[in-house]
């Protein structure tokens, strides 16, 4: 999912996809293909992929760039931890929505209580959700999603990342029925 949503905002947007998985991240770089997990599909020529972490968050760094994470909620709290830590990162969203499995938070909480322990009161955040799928995304076929934040500047952010071609993207302030209605 994460690798659909960057190579689409690629084809507008700097965007540099972080992956865990240096083996897989070399590959991608190599053949501009997620073969694991969207097999077949050429991925946008302008979109970097890069194993450092820290490295990617100082490309997301700023108040006109977006880090996005595309991880399971389970490992929401580490990123954003990670994220929190970096100080220089001043818009973030999350694609995972639904419920955490051991502590049946949502991802807006688990994101509050890891901001809220880190001191970090500067950084806008909120949800990108709908009802896609990451083939598709990564096909070019048309989509609509929601961006709910608080935030009315990071919403139009997030529009403005996402938004262009065959992609549509609504803002609402209702992070609760985005991160459940999507789920």
């Amino acid at each position: 999912w994460g690798t659909a949503l960057a190579s689409h905002a690629a084809q507008s947007h700097d965007v540099v996809l972080w992956g865990r998985d240096a083996s897989l991240v070399s590959q991608m770089a190599a053949t501009h293909i997620n073969a694991p997990y969207l097999p077949g599909i050429a991925l946008q020529a302008s979109l970097h992929f890069s194993a450092d972490l820290q490295g990617a968050l100082d490309h997301a760094a700023g108040d006109d760039a977006l880090a996005v994470i595309a991880s399971p909620v389970a490992g929401l709290a580490d990123l954003a931890r990670t994220i929190a830590a970096h100080g220089g990162v001043r818009n973030l969203i999350w694609l995972c929505k639904g419920f955490d499995p051991e502590t049946s938070a949502l991802p807006h909480a688990i994101v509050a209580d890891v901001l809220k322990a880190s001191g970090r009161t500067d950084l806008a955040v909120g949800v990108l959700s709908g009802p896609s799928f990451a083939k598709e995304v990564a096909q070019g076929l048309p989509c609509a999603m929601t961006v709910a934040s608080t935030s009315a500047a990071l919403c139009k952010l997030t529009q403005r990342g996402f938004h262009p071609h065959a992609m549509r993207v609504y803002a609402s302030d209702d992070l609760v029925g985005v991160e459940v209605g999507g789920a």
